[in-house]
């Protein structure tokens, strides 16, 4: 599927004939990400939030043609179309990748090839440390840091066995590296789990034979779903924790009441006390009909920083808009918000609790985990 909008611009119809064409636009923005299959929640949300900062922002927006496509959650696929998008279509930057094995397959050759990579989500430990490039920018964290709250915040509970489930890609990889980083107890058994699973009752029999007192998982979209729903009706008690990928707001309706009161670690949520943040979360409901997750969180910031660099350099003069991206002069929905010496955040880490607002399953914080976190790979970055 292909989205292509010119915005701030209108079009006339008479007849069903356009009488108008598009003037070429200055800025090409190519964004790919999951619209289908069992991950395709998480691409909505970051296409809608993307979009909802382009159309906030009117005329200060009206020279940027963003091109939108559909990767399947395949990294061959994400990969014709970034070669697609380079080659034929000549954007000026990449955006929107959910998953980290898509990441890998696209962003070295990319910011290889001088194009800017803004990351909505992916963000793996390969590409913040020796893989670091100047052109690539992770505006939503590093794949450790909420894992490392999660960590951090399983330590402050009490928690002494820690079941540990993730699944094997770079980012699973990198949850339980995050995780195991800051928990200082017992780990009772790490699974890495098939990406796509849909049934989780050989790992659930294992949580049970454990004896960990606690289960810290990380099943984005579709995966955790069922395992959540597997679990609540297992008869297994063990209390889980989670990062805000396996509580977003995106999941919780089909998840149900199992996801009530569970923990889980987050650098957003929709209570985070500023205007930014506000403005975004009334915004969203407003166009969307829906609270917003923390995917659309990260579109909208990773908008927001473009719209900031456009504003003093365009792409084509590389240094000056790499300086200007680096700045980070938005008003992000965190609140507080840098860049450290790898390009990735940093940020403060909250713990949240599930919640029924009203008859709505979202989130709340209970606590601050962790101030201005940066991550664990900027010291072997060399740029």
């Amino acid at each position: 599927m292909k989205l292509s909008k010119r915005l701030g611009l209108t079009t006339a119809l008479i007849a069903g004939m356009a009488i108008a064409a598009p003037a070429m636009a200055e800025v090409k923005v190519g964004m790919i990400t999951t619209l289908s299959g069992g991950g395709a929640g998480l691409g909505i949300d970051t296409r809608d939030g993307f979009q909802l900062a382009l159309k906030q922002a009117g005329d200060k927006a009206k020279d940027i043609e963003l091109l939108i496509e559909d990767d399947q959650q395949k990294p061959d696929v994400a990969v014709q179309i970034a070669d697609k998008m380079i080659q034929s279509d000549n954007v000026d930057v990449l955006t929107g990748i959910v998953w980290s094995n898509l990441a890998m397959a696209v962003v070295p050759a990319a910011v290889g090839q001088g194009k800017f990579y803004l990351s909505t989500n992916a963000a793996p430990s390969a590409l913040a440390g020796k893989g670091c490039n100047p052109n690539y920018f992770s505006v939503s964290y590093q794949n450790d840091n909420l894992h490392e709250a999660a960590g951090a915040y399983a330590n402050d509970a009490g928690f002494k066995k820690v079941f540990i489930m993730a699944p094997n890609y770079p980012a699973g990889k990198d949850s339980l590296a995050g995780f195991k980083r800051y928990y200082k107890g017992d780990i009772a058994s790490e699974v890495y789990t098939q990406v796509g699973q849909t049934d989780y009752a050989g790992e659930i029999a294992q949580i049970r034979a454990s004896g960990a007192d606690a289960v810290f998982f990380f099943l984005p979209g579709g995966m955790g779903i069922a395992f959540m729903k597997q679990y609540a009706g297992s008869g297994v008690e063990t209390p889980v924790i989670g990062p805000a990928f396996s509580f977003s707001q995106d999941v919780l309706p089909a998840v149900g009441e199992a996801a009530l009161g569970v923990k889980n670690t987050s650098n957003w949520s929709k209570d985070i006390d500023n205007p930014a943040n506000k403005a975004f979360v009334e915004a969203f409901q407003a166009d969307y009909n829906r609270l917003p997750s923390i995917y659309a969180a990260y579109g909208y910031d990773t908008a927001n920083l473009l719209l900031s660099a456009l504003e003093k350099a365009q792409p084509s003069d590389a240094e000056a808009f790499r300086a200007a991206l680096k700045e980070a002069s938005f008003d992000s929905v965190r609140g507080k918000f840098s860049f450290g010496p790898n390009n990735h955040p940093i940020q403060d880490l909250y713990v949240r609790e599930v919640i029924d607002e009203n008859g709505t399953l979202t989130n709340k914080i209970i606590a601050t985990a962790m101030t201005d976190h940066g991550d664990a790979y900027a010291a072997e970055c060399k740029m």
